[in-house]
C-alpha cells in the first residue's frame, strides 16, 4: 500500500529529465554561436591549403591578422546596429553614413581651407555637441530635481534650463572654432577622429527624432536616410570626383598611417577599435540603466511608456550611437584603403544586420548580446576567409551567408527545442506542451488513476 506522502514525490522524480533538458537547452542557446565559431575554425584548419614550408595557411598569424582587419569595420558598425535592433528598430542608413564619413575624412585630410566638406562637418558637429551637452545637463538636472521644493522650484528649473542651453551653445561654438582654426592647413588625424563621428551622430539623432516624433516605421525612415545621405555624400564630393585618394606624406599628413599599423605585428589597429567599442557597449547594456531601458523598450514599448521610461530619448540615443559608429567606420575605411567614396558602404548595412542576427539578437527586440554580435561577425569573417583560401567564388559565399542567416533565425525562434523544430516542419498547428504543463498533466492523470 502506498503512503500518503509518496504521490507528492513522484512528480519531482518524473520531471527530473525535463529539468535536465531545459538546462541543456539553455546552455546550448547561450553557447551555440561560440560552438559554431569553434567548429568553423576547426573546419578551416582541416581544409586549409599549406604553404611551401608545410605550414597551415589558415592558422598563420598573417591570415588571422587579415581576417581581423576585414571584420573590424563591419564589427564596429554591428555594435551600433545591435543597440538599435534591441529596441525593435532597424537602421538601413549605416552604409551610407559610413560612405559619407569616408568622403569627409578624405577631403578634410587632403584639402586645406574651407570647402563644402568642412562646412558640412562643422554644422553637424555643432548640432551633435549641442545635443550631447544638453542631454548630459538634463541628466544632472533630473538627479538634483528631487531636492528642490516650494514655489521657487519652477523658477530655478527655468533658470537652469536656460543656463544649460547657454553652456551647450558655448561648447558647440568653441569646438567649431577649434576645428576652424585648423582648416587653413591640413586637418590632423586626431581632429578627424572627433569631427567625422560627431557628424554621423547628428545624422543618427535625426533618424531617431523622426522615428519617435513622427511615429514612423524605422525601416521607412532609415531607408530614406540611406538614399538621402548617399546623395549628400556625392554632393559634398562633387560631381566630377567619384574617389578621393589619400597619400600620406603627400596630400595628407603621415599620422593617417597609425590607423593602418599592426600592434605586436599581428593585431590591426581597426581590430583594437572593434574590441574596445564592443567592451564598452557590453558594459553599457549589462551594467547601466540606459542598457536596461533599451531592453525594456524592445521587450514591450507600451509597457515601458506606462512605466514612465523616456522611450523617445533612449531610442534617439540608440540611433545616434549607431550613426556615430558608422561614421567612425568611414574614418577607418578611408585610412585602410586610402580613399573616400560616397558609395563605399553599399551593402554594408546587410552585413551588419546579418552579423547581429547570427549573434542571437532578435529582430523583434528585447533580446541580444554584444558577445553574440562579436561571434556573428567572426563567423562571417572566417567563413569568407575559408571559402577564399579554397578558391570558392564570391557568389557561393553569398549563398552560404544567406543559408546561415536563415538557420540562425530558425534556431532563435525554436529555441533549440527539437519538438518545436519538428512541429514547424511537420505543419503541426497545435500548442506544444511545456515541461511544466506536462508535469501538471502527469500529476492529474496519476491522481485520477489512484
Amino acid at each position: 500500500m502506498l503512503k500518503a506522502n509518496e504521490p507528492a514525490q513522484t512528480p519531482a522524480l518524473d520531471t527530473l529529465p525535463d529539468s535536465r533538458q531545459r538546462r541543456l537547452r539553455a546552455w546550448l542557446t547561450n553557447v551555440k554561436y561560440y560552438l559554431g565559431l569553434i567548429v568553423l575554425i576547426a573546419l578551416g584548419a582541416l581544409t586549409s591549403p599549406h604553404a611551401a614550408d608545410g605550414s597551415n595557411i589558415f592558422l598563420s598569424a598573417a591570415n588571422f591578422s587579415d581576417v581581423f582587419r576585414q571584420v573590424a569595420n563591419v564589427g564596429v558598425m554591428s555594435v551600433g546596429m545591435t543597440l538599435v535592433i534591441i529596441t525593435a528598430g532597424i537602421d538601413l542608413s549605416v552604409g551610407s553614413v559610413m560612405g559619407f564619413g569616408s568622403v569627409l575624412t578624405a577631403i578634410l585630410l587632403t584639402t586645406p581651407g574651407s570647402n563644402t566638406a568642412s562646412w558640412t562637418a562643422l554644422g553637424l558637429d555643432a548640432v551633435s555637441i549641442f545635443i550631447i551637452v544638453c542631454g548630459v545637463g538634463g541628466l544632472l538636472a533630473r538627479r538634483t530635481r528631487g531636492h528642490m521644493q516650494g514655489a521657487g522650484a519652477g523658477v530655478h528649473a527655468r533658470r537652469r534650463h536656460g543656463l544649460r542651453m547657454a553652456v551647450a551653445l558655448a561648447c558647440a561654438l568653441f569646438a567649431c572654432a577649434y576645428a576652424w582654426h585648423q582648416l587653413p592647413v591640413k586637418v590632423s588625424l586626431w581632429t578627424v577622429l572627433w569631427m567625422v563621428p560627431l557628424a554621423g551622430l547628428a545624422i543618427g539623432a535625426l533618424n531617431g527624432w523622426i522615428i519617435t516624433r513622427g511615429r514612423m516605421q524605422p525601416f521607412i525612415v532609415t531607408l530614406a536616410a540611406m538614399v538621402g545621405v548617399m546623395g549628400v555624400a556625392r554632393l559634398v564630393a562633387g560631381q566630377d570626383t567619384a574617389v578621393y585618394s589619400i597619400y600620406s606624406g603627400s596630400n595628407a599628413t603621415t599620422d593617417i598611417e597609425l590607423l593602418r599599423a599592426l600592434l605586436f605585428g599581428v593585431v590591426p589597429v581597426p581590430a583594437l577599435f572593434f574590441v574596445v567599442i564592443a567592451l564598452i557597449a557590453d558594459f553599457v547594456l549589462n551594467r547601466t540603466v540606459f542598457g536596461k531601458y533599451l531592453y525594456a523598450i524592445g521587450g514591450n514599448e507600451k509597457c515601458a511608456r506606462i512605466s514612465g521610461l523616456r522611450v523617445d530619448r533612449n531610442k534617439i540615443a540608440a540611433y545616434a550611437i549607431s550613426g556615430m559608429l558608422s561614421a567612425l567606420v568611414g574614418v577607418l575605411y578611408a585610412a585602410q584603403y586610402r580613399q573616400g567614396k560616397a558609395d563605399a558602404g553599399v551593402g554594408w548595412e546587410l552585413d551588419a544586420i546579418a552579423a547581429v542576427v547570427i549573434g542571437g539578437t532578435s529582430l523583434m527586440g528585447g533580446v541580444g548580446r554584444i558577445a553574440g554580435t562579436v561571434a556573428g561577425v567572426l563567423i562571417f569573417g572566417f567563413l569568407g576567409n575559408i571559402l577564399l583560401l579554397n578558391n570558392i567564388d564570391s557568389n557561393t559565399q553569398l549563398v552560404m551567408k544567406g543559408l546561415i542567416i536563415v538557420v540562425a533565425v530558425f534556431l532563435q525562434q525554436t529555441r533549440m527545442n527539437p519538438q518545436t523544430m519538428f512541429a514547424r516542419f511537420s505543419g503541426h498547428k497545435g500548442v506544444i506542451a511545456t515541461p511544466a504543463q506536462r508535469q501538471t498533466q502527469s500529476s492529474g492523470s496519476g491522481a485520477e488513476k489512484r
